[in-house]
């Protein structure tokens, strides 16, 4: 077998939803004859008590929607007995790409610690093969890692941890901070892996003069080849470069070398970096586009649209078939490891949807006579006094709209009795 590709792909979240499965399939297609041993290291997640379900909702995405096996490297623990440790570090050396995720760096770094797992980590990125690591994992990569959970949930001060430091031989001596464009926060600042502005820059502050910050969007891949020394940026945000508060964003499609990386942190201007980058002012961080709030509430806003718009214009089938494109986008969704509440919400949609459509199905079996009674009585009424008038045109006129409209009159010694004929009442 040739030697294999050296490739690092950090990816800033959404790692098992439709936006990355396109980047894991390009990794595995350098990778050899298929299938590519692969393996999914549920470290990051392991202190969680759905780490099982997640586990198997990674693998079956995987299978399902990247159309490749993975196996399990299973080390939750540095505790676990030594058979489950020792079948993960054989697991993880035979494979020829390493996954990780979401959970909790500070947790995984832990777990590592004295472990072989650095280490093979390191070889397969020297020697051949591809790691890719995405949220919490990739918030491990660098020098230093930032622990959110102790920061953002428990309340803890910024402060920063030692990483793995994977990408220091490469030219890259770095903070990797995924999640860079994060809106989950609404009115509060949640951008940077949920530190906002001011946590970030305090901790950028301590940072050592050669060490910058790597910041990757959600829904949006890095994908180092290490051997080339190439770098793209793919997905639907950005990478930005930060060093002392200035920012350099590569957006999705950018093209560059680690070198531009580089260049871009020390502010080292190009030509041939202006055309990749936009670059912001000193102390303004820079970002390319408005964050993406979820590519899944926003394909979920785009379908309750149509589904509205089609109901309006009395459009059944469209509407149907924007219930169906909804229930396809949650069952494509239905692997995100992540713990964000986008999916119920799509779920609520879909019963919304399918209440309103019930609701609209219900209307249409009803008798229609009951539907237009309260008019045929009006305008029944308005015969009457016609007549009592002798204003016989107007009362005829009346009755020969009615009949028109398929109402049938009957006059009778008592009053006025109607129906509607038998042909208006099919369908």
């Amino acid at each position: 077998m040739t030697a294999l590709p050296r490739i690092l792909t950090i990816m800033g979240s959404g790692e098992t939803t439709p936006t990355m499965a396109r980047v894991h399939r390009a990794v595995l297609d350098r990778l050899g004859e298929r299938p590519v041993p692969a393996v999914v290291l549920d470290t990051p997640y392991g202190f969680q008590e759905n780490a099982e379900d997640i586990t198997n909702r990674a693998v079956d995405y995987f299978r399902t929607t990247v159309g490749a096996p993975f196996s399990i490297a299973s080390f939750r623990s540095a505790d676990a007995d030594p058979l489950t440790r020792e079948t993960a570090l054989v697991r993880i050396r035979e494979a020829r790409l390493v996954f990780t995720g979401p959970g909790s760096p500070s947790y995984a770094l832990r777990q590592w610690a004295g472990s072989e797992i650095p280490n093979l980590l390191a070889e397969k990125l020297a020697q051949g093969g591809a790691v890719t690591m995405a949220s919490a994992a990739a918030l491990t990569l660098g020098l230093y890692t930032i622990p959110v959970y102790e920061i953002y949930k428990v309340g803890e001060a910024p402060r920063w941890l030692d990483g793995l430091d994977l990408l220091t031989p490469f030219g890259l001596p770095v903070a990797v901070v995924p999640h860079y464009d994060n809106a989950e926060g609404g009115n509060h600042d949640t951008r940077f892996c949920y530190l906002g502005e001011r946590r970030l820059q305090v901790l950028e502050a301590e940072l050592p003069p050669d060490v910058f910050i790597l910041g990757v969007d959600g829904h949006t891949a890095l994908v180092l080849d290490l051997g080339s020394r190439s770098a793209s940026v793919l997905g639907l945000g950005s990478v930005t470069v930060r060093k002392d508060g200035r920012s350099t964003v590569f957006p999705a499609g950018s093209e560059v070398t680690i070198g531009d990386l580089v260049a871009a942190a020390h502010g080292v201007a190009s030509a041939s970096l202006a055309d990749k980058a936009g670059a912001a002012a000193s102390g303004v961080p820079a970002i390319a586009a408005a964050p993406v709030l979820s590519p899944l509430r926003d394909e979920v806003a785009r379908l309750e649209g149509i589904f509205n718009v089609s109901l309006g214009e009395c459009d059944v089938p469209a509407a149907v078939r924007a219930i169906l494109a909804l229930e396809e986008t949650i069952q494509a969704w239905s692997h995100d490891t992540d713990q964000s509440d986008a999916l119920a919400s799509a779920r609520s949609a879909l019963r919304a949807a399918i209440v309103c459509l019930g609701e609209t199905a219900a209307q249409g079996t009803s008798d229609p006579a009951e539907l237009i009674r309260p008019f045929v009585d009006a305008l029944l009424m308005d015969r009457v006094r016609a007549r009592d008038a002798r204003e016989w045109a107007a009362a005829d006129g009346i009755r020969d709209r009615l009949v028109a409209a398929g109402v049938e009159l009957h006059d009778t010694p008592d009053g006025t009795t109607w129906e509607l004929r038998p042909a208006e009442r099919v369908g």
